[in-house]
């Protein structure tokens, strides 16, 4: 297939930007946010472009990702670039309305700061392909931008309970725990990777986790999580011969084969940094419908004395 240009119908410029993408080695993680966004623009509109569209878009089209309807003209990849129709969609996009799966928010809840920064940054990125020289204006990243305490206590509940479809059921687990100890700390996940089990203090009146030189309280949540993750651990270094190593945050599951060697035993060593944000960011997108970021649940800690107070009373 040639270049892609302003002429090529939209459908298949995405797709060639998407392997282009692909013949760059960005990760599967890129591509498919780009090709998410990419693909809810394409489809809004082509909904506002249908004849007699009445901007509610076709229930079918939601449901399978397929944009616009069979009666309107293909768009090409210059139309749908054009400002007025990308205002449109962002417009939408931000209230919610091209949302087409729920969330622990509904199905209409306002798009996060930062999913909205995405969206802009996978336009200009497919207009730069395509050598157009409109962009959008890029918005900086939300970085204030945090879960209040109600919103973190859904998210922490549903990362234990409501496995997303496709996870692996340990690493969820894992991954509640985390997000449930940046939220009681307000400390990082780099900060929190190299703990040690010992760091953790869940019997008594007073359950406390120490990071570094500082003690914190921990909500009775955090230390249900805590436990659960703490049994599910338990079964997976019962399968190493020796004994514990004693990293709090291990791998679930083993790691692809390098060289032809194989890859070592989850629990010998701890699991990256990385690891632990890839499977915090694929499983909240699930669960939420966007990207978000630990450090978002920071705000919960800062209502933590409150939070622990009603624990006690509750006791």
């Amino acid at each position: 297939m040639s270049v892609p240009d302003a002429s090529t119908p939209a459908r298949d410029a995405i797709d060639a930007f998407l392997r282009h993408l692909a013949d760059r080695g960005l990760s599967a993680t890129t591509r498919r946010i780009r090709k998410t966004y990419l693909t809810e623009y394409l489809r809004h509109a082509q909904q506002a472009a249908a004849p007699g569209d009445d901007g509610d878009g076709d229930e079918e089209d939601a449901a399978t990702g397929e944009a616009g309807s069979p009666d309107a003209p293909p768009l090409t990849a210059g139309e749908l670039m054009d400002g007025a129709r990308a205002a449109a969609w962002l417009a939408d996009a931000a209230a919610g309305r091209t949302r087409t799966r729920n969330t622990s928010r509904g199905p209409e809840a306002a798009a996060y700061p930062n999913s909205m920064r995405v969206r802009i940054d996978s336009v200009n990125a497919f207009a730069e392909f395509l050598g157009e020289p409109a962009r959008l204006d890029r918005q900086p990243p939300a970085r204030g931008y945090q879960l209040t305490p109600g919103d973190t206590e859904a998210l922490l509940h549903d990362l234990t309970v409501k496995r997303p479809i496709h996870a692996n059921a340990m690493t969820a687990l894992r991954t509640a725990a985390v997000a449930a100890l940046v939220a009681d700390t307000g400390r990082g996940v780099p900060e929190l990777a190299d703990l040690n089990v010992s760091a953790l203090h869940l019997d008594g009146a007073e359950p406390r986790a120490v990071v570094g030189a500082e003690s914190f309280p921990l909500t009775r949540a955090t230390v249900h999580i805590l436990t659960r993750w703490l049994a599910a651990r338990a079964s997976i270094v019962a399968e190493l011969e020796g004994s514990d190593p004693g990293h709090l945050w291990i791998p679930t599951k083993p790691g692809r084969a390098r060289g032809g060697v194989p890859s070592a035993k989850p629990g010998i060593s701890p699991a990256a940094v990385r690891t632990l944000h890839a499977s915090h960011r694929a499983l909240v997108s699930q669960l939420l419908g966007t990207p978000l970021r630990p450090g978002a649940l920071r705000a919960a800690a800062e209502a933590h004395p409150a939070a622990a107070a009603r624990d006690q009373a509750g006791r």
